[in-house]
């Protein structure tokens, strides 16, 4: 018996939901190789930009002692890492070179798999050019890192711009979220969606919320902000802390105040989830939304949790980035899970 239509429309939108959410998880480990590139100090190491041979790394002691020369010329070198030698070098420039290795290696899966689903014919019409716009962002996304590093790649600043790394941090979160949603259009079935306009509403205002938050955490790791206030729930013994509001540019580059920001948007978003929650007990929903309505609520409450510990270990650095980097993939499931009740629940 032949396949009828709609059975081979459903295995060629399945095959391109499987490689999408491949994507997806690829994603989540780039920006986490990210984290523990920051986290490192190891951003600034490789010193120059080659889009495709940035995947080899040095392969003799003489292509090693250039890259190692050439870092001693920036800032980070002159100013923090003086008395690093060559094995030191090679510590930080693993995880730099295995961050681009990783980009390059998700732009390959994009392409191969691209190329194979049109061969085989399990694209639509309709899919190619939201595909198209997928590579170009990740394009952007590759050049945003390029301006983010060339920002501490001189002889006065020892990190990159802290507001670069928010972008550069941010816009991945974005092209993690736009081929997570056009996965779920191919997987989710029509029937699981369904219409509560206030409850769509707040969970769109959470996600608004949730990105202003993103971008302090990255203001966090790239102001190493934590440091400034290791205490809990106080800010040095103090409500508000000490100088807030003092500085021109306060509310992005004031470690103290970037921190006590960073900590009432926790407990603001820690409240209106709970609030979401309490109405979605109230929904009638789809099958898949009573089982997983109340994940959002767990992993923001996760959130607060490792977001303490995260300052008050600042101080140390082996237990930063291990927290620094729970804390980071924690943030990412929770922009998921609300993304993933967005779609469930429509106006």
């Amino acid at each position: 018996m032949g396949l009828t239509l709609q059975t081979m429309e459903k295995k060629r939108s399945s095959a391109v939901a499987i490689w999408l959410l491949i994507g997806v998880g690829m994603i989540v480990v780039q920006v986490l190789l990210g984290g523990i590139t920051r986290l490192t100090g190891s951003g600034l190491s490789m010193t120059e930009w080659r889009p495709i041979l940035d995947g080899i790394p040095p392969m003799n002691e003489a292509s090693w002692n250039k890259a190692f020369d050439q870092y001693k010329q920036i800032g980070q070198y002159k100013h923090i890492n003086f008395e690093y030698n060559l094995s030191d070098f090679k510590a930080i420039y693993f995880w730099e070179w295995f961050h681009r290795l990783w980009a390059q290696l998700l732009g390959w899966v994009f392409i191969i798999g691209f190329v194979y689903l049109l061969v085989k014919k399990k694209l639509e019409k309709s899919m190619v050019w939201p595909l198209v716009l997928v590579f170009l962002l990740g394009i952007l996304q590759a050049v945003i890192g390029k301006i983010m590093v060339q920002s501490g790649l001189n002889e006065n600043d020892v990190t990159v711009s802290h507001i670069r790394l928010s972008i550069h941090f941010v816009s991945a979160l974005g092209l993690l979220v736009y081929v997570f949603w056009f996965a779920l259009q191919l997987i989710v079935p029509q029937k699981q969606q369904f219409s509560a306009r206030s409850l769509s509403n707040l969970n769109l205002a959470i996600l608004i919320v949730l990105v202003v938050q993103l971008f302090y955490g990255a203001f966090m790791a790239g102001l190493k902000a934590g440091s400034f206030a290791p205490t809990w729930p106080d800010i040095n013994g103090m409500m508000f802390p000490q100088g807030f509001g003092t500085m021109s540019n306060d509310l992005t580059d004031n470690p103290l105040t970037v921190q006590f920001i960073h900590r009432g948007l926790a407990y603001f978003l820690f409240i209106l989830l709970i609030l979401w929650w309490f109405r979605a007990l109230k929904v009638n929903g789809s099958s898949l939304f009573l089982r997983t309505r109340t994940v959002p609520l767990v992993l923001v409450a996760l959130q607060v949790v490792l977001g303490i510990f995260t300052v008050l270990y600042s101080a140390d650095k082996h237990a930063l980035l291990w927290l620094g980097v729970a804390h980071q993939f924690v943030a990412m499931t929770l922009l998921l899970s609300l993304v993933w009740t967005k779609f469930l629940v429509r106006k």
